[in-house]
């Protein structure tokens, strides 16, 4: 343990106290987290170095002299970057190698322990969960699409999984119901509206060409407020008709479609636009020249998979009025992620992320969910892009990476979207559930830092 301290001291972070000294029992931790350099300071946010033209990423806090290779701390800044300051070979002080090799792999063998009996604890939960929710949805579906058959219910099991399913806690839930034909509609993404696009109508001749024809406004978009209003209705009814009335009901107070079952799930129905084979223009910026990650055959990959648009309520555009704006999409990478996070300890790193926020991080004002989490994960590839830092032996370092990282995000209230950068996933939400969060992340960081053992608890 002392190690551990005098390394930290070693990178300028002597306020971290991680030794368990005197100075942790006062849980100052504001000014600890804005003194260390193995977060970054707190006007250093995550898009920043991407722009910055330089060929290498700024050093992660997992390049901290506690947790890898010592690399130059005064590195970290905004602009330009010392490549010097990275070594293809970790570099340890040989009094201190046998030490911190044998904490690591400490550490990655209670990761594994803790993915073995918590994680997989919680995957088999949720799966029996989403049977149960989906049994219940699509029996609701099925009303709907006798009422509308233009809502063709597209909730599928494929290999044990349903196709348009999202996890966003234990207990609540997403689905996505794809739409036919967007064919005569122009996808409209100039950036003026963040995360989001409009569906414009190529020619106006060809409005009664439409299957939505009555959705469409008289300046010719394709309201999602419309279709998703007209959707709401007939769910209603669906659920007063179907054969699970007695334990679901519509959730009120929101224009969005939520179901809530048994009193214990809440899931929403999200009426989607599927879109492949091209690019959102927001977009265009990834990947980045200057990023290595990911390789040019997984980058064609991603952009084929495409995106979602998705009619749902857009934080972003809270206070908007004007017609083009309340009739937006919001754009959705949901499939595209999945496949960039492909290899390697990536999936196992979500889900033990996964799992630390379901048990640790459920705080009032939900200023974390699942997204969040893969959000930075992404951002770590980068930071890491070669295939052995994501090896087994590397999971305690890229974990501890992200949840330093999250930290920092917590401390800025920014954390931007992987995709689309200028939209911030943090907005709207209330300062001191952030503050709190990042103060709850911060005791579950030190625990995993100094203690491989508590993971036991966790």
């Amino acid at each position: 343990m002392k190690t551990v301290s005098r390394l930290i001291r070693q990178a300028g972070g002597a306020k971290l106290a991680l030794d368990g000294s005197a100075d942790s029992r006062v849980f100052d931790w504001m000014p600890a987290i804005t003194a260390a350099p193995v977060i970054g300071p707190p006007s250093y946010g995550l898009g920043d170095w991407r722009t910055s033209g330089t060929n290498t990423p700024p050093p992660s806090p997992t390049s901290a002299p506690v947790l890898g290779p010592l690399i130059n701390c005064g590195a970290l800044h905004r602009g330009a970057l010392d490549p010097s300051a990275y070594c293809e070979t970790p570099v340890y002080p040989p009094d201190i190698c046998p030490n911190m090799i044998a904490a690591q792999a400490k550490l990655v063998y209670q990761l594994n322990k803790y993915y073995n009996e918590r994680c997989q604890s919680r995957k088999a939960a949720i799966a029996k969960t989403i049977r149960e929710v989906c049994k219940v949805v699509s029996d609701v579906l099925k009303e709907v699409e006798v009422q509308e058959p233009r809502f063709i219910s597209s909730l599928s099991e494929i290999d044990a999984r349903y196709e348009g399913m999202e996890v966003i806690s234990p207990n609540e839930f997403e689905v996505v119901l794809y739409l036919n034909q967007m064919g005569v509609f122009n996808f409209v993404d100039d950036g003026s509206l963040p995360g989001c696009a409009v569906l414009k109508l190529s020619d106006g001749r060809k409005r009664s060409m439409s299957l939505w024809v009555e959705f469409i406004t008289a300046s010719g978009y394709l309201s999602a407020r419309k279709i998703r209003s007209r959707f709401q209705t007939l769910v209603a009814q669906a659920v007063d008709k179907c054969s699970y009335r007695d334990v679901v009901k519509m959730v009120a107070d929101t224009s969005e479609v939520k179901l809530r079952i048994r009193e214990r799930y809440v899931v929403k129905i999200t009426p989607a636009f599927k879109c492949t084979g091209i690019w959102p223009r927001s977009a265009a910026q990834w990947p980045m020249p200057h990023i290595p990650w990911p390789g040019p055959n997984r980058v064609a990959e991603v952009k084929a998979e495409g995106f979602n648009l998705l009619s749902k309520e857009c934080y972003s555009l809270t206070g908007k009025q004007s017609s083009a704006e309340s009739d937006a999409w919001v754009l959705q990478f949901g499939e595209a992620e999945n496949r960039l996070l492909m290899g390697g300890c990536r999936k196992k790193c979500l889900s033990i992320l996964k799992t630390l926020r379901d048990r640790h991080l459920e705080l009032p004002g939900q200023p974390l969910d699942n997204y969040h989490m893969k959000t930075l994960l992404l951002y770590e590839c980068e930071k890491h892009p070669r295939e052995s830092d994501w090896d087994e032996s590397c999971l305690g370092d890229r974990l501890n990476g992200i949840l330093l990282q999250l930290i920092s995000c917590l401390q800025c209230r920014r954390c931007p979207h992987y995709f689309l950068p200028n939209l911030d996933l943090f907005q709207g939400k209330p300062h001191s559930s952030l503050e709190a969060a990042a103060k709850q992340t911060w005791r579950l960081a030190r625990e995993i830092l100094t203690n491989a053992k508590s993971l036991d608890k966790l």
